[in-house]
């Protein structure tokens, strides 16, 4: 009877937990925001509040059709700038953050789906103003990340980013650093960079 009342608070408290994931990625628990919120630009591009990482307004086609993206999920704010700042069409126009990566290109090789030049972290081009940073996925997050290079200094980059969680800020700050000819960004989760 004790084995069986253990599994029971087992499986009741595996099922809390999966709800209490699902419900922090979908809903807004940050009551200073408002979904849909201009919180930053870059070059005129806003970077929009999004609340729960998971969470989607539907999807963002441009006047033509294309696809941008999801609102307000890292990928959109991507496409969007680079649709509107570079007038950059993307030859795959779906997929999640991570599929923006493609790891069988060889550092400086070109992304066919994206028609961007690829880098690896660490590489041998150093990042640019412009370049898209694209992040591993993580445990809690299975579909990576992808934010866009705002400037950088002599041993840091500044990056901007749309649906970084409720409580997350939209700019942050790596280290840069040169080592063997390569350049590397201190963040383990990122794979690389992709440049027009």
């Amino acid at each position: 009877m004790r084995k069986r009342n253990i599994l029971r608070f087992s499986i009741l408290t595996l099922v809390l937990l999966l709800i209490a994931v699902v419900a922090f990625r979908e809903l807004n628990f940050n009551s200073d925001r408002a979904v849909g919120e201009k919180l930053d630009s870059l070059d005129g591009v806003f970077v929009y509040y999004n609340g729960g990482v998971g969470h989607s307004e539907g999807r963002n086609l441009a006047s033509d059709g294309y696809n941008i993206g999801l609102k307000y999920q890292c990928v959109e704010f991507v496409k969007r700038y680079y649709y509107v700042h570079y007038n950059h069409r993307m030859p795959d126009a779906y997929g999640n953050a991570k599929d923006f990566f493609d790891a069988e290109i060889i550092d400086g090789g070109i992304n066919q789906k994206r028609n961007l030049y690829q880098y690896t972290n660490p590489s041998i081009a150093r990042p640019e103003k412009g370049d898209l940073l694209i992040y591993a996925p993580e445990m809690w997050n299975p579909y990576g990340h992808v934010a866009i290079v705002a400037s950088v200094g002599k041993d840091v980059i500044e990056i901007i980013q749309q649906n970084p969680g409720p409580f997350g800020r939209s700019r942050e700050v790596y280290s840069l650093r040169e080592e063997n000819g390569n350049w590397k960004i201190d963040n383990n989760r990122i794979w690389g960079w992709l440049r027009k």
